[in-house]
């Protein structure tokens, strides 16, 4: 074991928009994550990996802590639940409240008996006053004595560093798990399916994003035109929810594939001809083999 090396695994918790994908995201000064301001955006265990000259990271972005209304809902908490006994540094991310937030509570009961060191993150400091934030580590050290207290805003990339510092001296010595040029583990394929799936959330009705799922049916590169083709199937619920994805005229569809495409691009490092059709799948989040076959598994 190298006694000059530290690394570890680190998952980020706490209740859906509290600004987890988004605090990676700057963790990692790129954008992995899909970020919006609707609740379970994140559906999978994603790794995200910060190698330096003496520490490794390895960041699991897992779905929010939440009660579960469908079979998806039950994995997303089952994968976050079992991220938890796995890692050697738990991130329990917060806003500023002058009460313990019933959701948070839910959160510190199901991490409290880990083993993993925590680490209590105060986030969207920008917006408050400094009053306010110390009656928030009050709060929230009354409940549960965590190990160390950050107060960031994840947004503005304040105190970001301190926060790195704090988890790094908080990881054992250990190997490096990852090759120092592996940013995550997610192939190209997900990554891109989530992009378009982040465009999804930004754009759509407030119950319509949550019942799709993007597919990357293929995705190929053509040599001859120096672009990537990719087509990918978006699946919904309802047969309402696919005449508003589409939209008239299918301007919907065209102003989510423009958006993506141009994300797609910035990721790949190349051009992309993007083709996006709609399906309708009824009830795809209760059923396991459509789980199953989008990943969710």
């Amino acid at each position: 074991m190298n006694n000059d090396f530290k690394s570890g695994y680190v998952t980020i918790v706490g209740r859906p928009n509290v600004g987890k994908s988004t605090l990676i995201n700057s963790i990692m000064g790129e954008k992995l994550l899909i970020t919006s301001n609707k609740p379970q955006t994140t559906r999978n265990t994603i790794q995200a990996i910060l190698t330096k000259d003496n520490y490794q990271i390895v960041f699991m972005d897992t779905p929010g802590l939440h009660k579960p209304k469908h079979k998806l809902g039950e994995y997303m908490v089952k994968v976050a639940q079992s991220t938890l006994s796995q890692v050697d540094v738990v991130v329990f991310v917060t806003t500023p409240e002058e009460e313990l937030n019933i959701g948070d509570k839910y959160i510190i009961d199901q991490i409290k008996n880990s083993n993993s060191r925590k680490i209590l993150v105060i986030n969207k400091v920008d917006t408050v006053s400094k009053e306010k934030i110390a009656k928030t580590i009050d709060t929230y050290y009354n409940y549960f004595a965590f190990d160390e207290v950050v107060p960031i805003s994840a947004l503005k990339q304040k105190n970001i560093d301190e926060l790195i510092k704090v988890i790094v001296n908080n990881l054992p010595y250990g190997p490096k798990y990852f090759p120092d040029d592996m940013i995550t583990d997610q192939p190209e394929r997900f990554v891109v399916a989530e992009i378009i799936r982040e465009k999804l959330l930004h754009n759509l009705q407030e119950e319509v994003p949550h019942g799709t799922a993007v597919e990357i049916v293929t995705m190929k590169e053509d040599k001859d035109k120096n672009c990537i083709n990719i087509n990918a199937t978006i699946y919904c619920e309802k047969d309402s929810h696919k005449a508003i994805i589409i939209g008239k005229g299918g301007q919907m569809l065209k102003k989510i594939g423009q958006s993506a495409r141009i994300e797609i691009e910035r990721f790949l490092g190349s051009s992309v001809y993007l083709e996006l059709w709609v399906k309708v799948k009824k009830d795809w989040r209760d059923s396991d083999s459509i789980l199953k076959s989008l990943g969710y598994k």
